[in-house]
């Protein structure tokens, strides 16, 4: 394996840079392929080959795939749910992304293709009760995303399914359910729930004024999956002969009151709170069933909430207190 050589589309965003240190780590062969330029890169690995490219451009696209053999596609235009509910048609053109590496994969006779999907595909339907079942892969049909977003990512998983059934490419898709940890982006917009509680929280201990501002009512629930266990699923499933997507995302559901009492726990302070109705919220409910994974890995992320809060609230203070790694977006 360490012959062939390793794409990582979006390389320089927070899954990707994890995905290609990990990859490296273990003695691969890795092209990083970003937009960014590679100052605003999370992280940069210097055994690389680091290239940046715009990926919704077919050339772009062949030039990232030239010589490889697999590739692991984490590239798209996205953020948190205040990105996501305003940006849809940038949401929506991620799907230039995908189509041209799928063009180029075909044309470059890759091995295999890893698509990285999204909980956003699920019908809304079944995600307005906080107290929501949670949610299993067949939940996505019949079809009713987030709009914008989830409608990107469920397309691009068909184009997945018929790239594979027609023309022979090994393609694997998993849908994320709210990644989260450290070396993300964690202000200025584009940050989920975790990144911007702990933001906040620091800000108000540091600042004396202790108050926070929470959008919706807080009762809204989510699960939320630390970052190494997304690594560690994203390689199961690029190994499986697994055809579906599949879930990939922790099942431990809590409300975003219960996510700032954490928080406020670990930084040992407790906040007055005021909700922004006003503010995007998303659905009112969303978790993952984790039957199926467990089935056909007997794997599933395992990584307690509070233990990968820990971590990624102590490289926020860190961010903030020293001002020594901020690249933005």
């Amino acid at each position: 394996m360490a012959s062939e050589l390793i794409v990582v589309a979006g390389g320089g965003g927070f899954i990707g840079a994890h995905l290609a240190k990990t990859l490296l780590e273990q003695g691969q062969r890795v092209r990083v392929v970003d937009k960014k330029p590679l100052g605003d890169w999370w992280q940069r690995h210097d055994q690389a080959e680091n290239l940046v490219l715009d990926l919704q451009d077919r050339t772009a696209c062949q030039q990232a795939l030239d010589g490889a053999q697999v590739v692991y596609n984490l590239a798209a235009d996205m953020g948190g749910m205040g990105f996501i509910e305003n940006n849809k048609a940038l949401c929506m053109l991620s799907v230039l992304i995908n189509t041209h590496l799928l063009m180029a994969a075909k044309e470059h006779g890759l091995k295999r293709f890893f698509y990285a999907s999204s909980a956003c595909v699920y019908a809304a339907d079944k995600q307005r009760d906080p107290n929501v079942t949670a949610l299993k892969e067949a939940d996505a049909y019949p079809a009713e995303p987030e709009d914008g977003y989830g409608w990107e990512k469920l397309f691009s998983e068909r184009m997945c399914r018929h790239f594979r059934e027609d023309f022979g490419i090994t393609t694997r898709v998993a849908r994320f359910h709210n990644v989260y940890g450290p070396y993300g982006t964690w202000k200025g917009g584009r940050e989920k729930a975790p990144a911007a509680i702990c933001r906040k929280v620091i800000e108000a201990k540091l600042s004396g004024k202790h108050e926070i501002e929470i959008w919706g009512d807080g009762h809204q629930t989510r699960s939320f999956m630390y970052i190494d266990d997304c690594l560690e699923g994203i390689q199961r499933i690029m190994g499986s002969e697994i055809l579906v997507p599949l879930n990939l995302g922790s099942d431990e559901l809590v409300s975003i009151n219960q996510l700032v009492d954490i928080v406020e726990d670990i930084a040992g302070v407790k906040l007055k709170r005021s909700y922004n109705l006003k503010a995007p919220r998303g659905v009112n409910g969303r978790n993952s069933d984790n039957t199926l994974i467990k089935q056909e890995l007997d794997w599933a992320p395992g990584t307690k909430l509070r233990a990968g809060l820990e971590k990624t609230y102590r490289w926020i203070y860190e961010q903030i207190t020293t001002n020594a790694y901020c690249p933005q977006y």
